[in-house]
């Protein structure tokens, strides 16, 4: 494979990181069209993943088990991490905390990759670049979060569900490209969507769930679903999974730096919330703080 040939599928790659948190970023706004329609966040990651589940199949060989049991267990682990606790603990830290502290919080995501990275694998030493950009994309998120008003209300238990889902996310980006050596994406991915729903289920023993039909036919709420089901789960799962593996666990995590951004921008052309200068700021330094993070030294 030529130089050439390289740096084109590296550009690739982060054309396909940029445009997986696109779509993330305007997940946001969908759940919480859903949410004021009447359906609750369990749920929503309930439909979301089914959707995607049997998507999968179309395109995913039909081997149903890993090699080994180990292995199985390490997919359990995915379904968690990636899956029902993630989404579990992001939108319960919601009911108790701001929503700006929540999308504060986990956008410590890629530091916490980062350092995870570094203490299972030393020989990945943190460069000044990634140290720099990293906390200059962490204050522009900031600055976009709170969009010009700096008020943040301190809740214990909301913001350590948060962190909590921010670590979650870190563990499954660590484990997916280890299990991404061994299987193939598309296995990998359904392995993830079958133990995220296999996991939900024990919520719904102690909130059970109410399914109202007529709600879920509604045509806005149909298309948000199926929206979270096919392009944010099943297509942005396995490009993610994919991209992982071609940019790196540190690399690719960097680019959930810019899912506020996005959020921002969605929820001004669609819900018609306020921007500020300020908030425009913040997204210009989120970009130039990705930058200086996936540059090597």
């Amino acid at each position: 494979m030529t130089v050439k040939t390289i740096s084109k599928s590296r550009l690739l790659l982060h054309f396909l990181a940029a445009a997986t948190v696109v779509v993330w970023g305007t997940t946001f706004v969908s759940t919480k069209l859903l949410i004021g329609s009447g359906l609750t966040p369990a749920s929503i990651f309930l439909f979301r993943f089914i959707i995607a589940y049997l998507g999968i199949w179309v395109v995913s060989p039909h081997k149903l088990w890993a090699d080994n049991w180990k292995d199985e267990a390490l997919f359990l682990v995915l379904g968690l991490t990636g899956g029902s606790l993630y989404f579990l603990s992001e939108n319960s830290a919601l009911y108790f905390t701001l929503a700006s502290n929540v999308a504060l919080i986990i956008s410590t995501t890629p530091i916490l990759t980062a350092l995870i990275t570094r203490i299972f694998y030393p020989i990945n030493k943190l460069n000044r670049f990634f140290v720099v950009g990293s906390f200059l994309a962490l204050a522009g998120v900031a600055l976009v979060v709170f969009n010009g008003s700096f008020v943040m209300q301190m809740n214990p238990l909301g913001d350590l569900l948060t962190l909590v889902a921010a670590l979650m996310w870190a563990v499954y980006s660590l484990l997916v490209k280890r299990m991404n050596r061994s299987y193939s994406i598309t296995f990998v991915t359904r392995k993830v969507f079958f133990y995220g729903l296999l996991t939900i289920l024990p919520y719904f023993w102690i909130q059970p769930l109410h399914i109202d039909t007529s709600l879920l036919m509604q045509p806005a709420i149909l298309a948000n679903l199926l929206f979270l089901g096919i392009l944010a789960s099943l297509i942005c799962y396995t490009v993610w999974n994919y991209v992982i593996e071609g940019l790196g666990i540190i690399t690719a995590t960097n680019y959930i730096y810019f899912i506020p951004a996005v959020t921002m921008f969605t929820s001004a052309l669609v819900i018609n919330e306020h921007v500020t200068w300020i908030s425009l700021g913040g997204a210009i330094m989120i970009i130039a703080g990705v930058y200086f993070a996936s540059k090597r030294s």
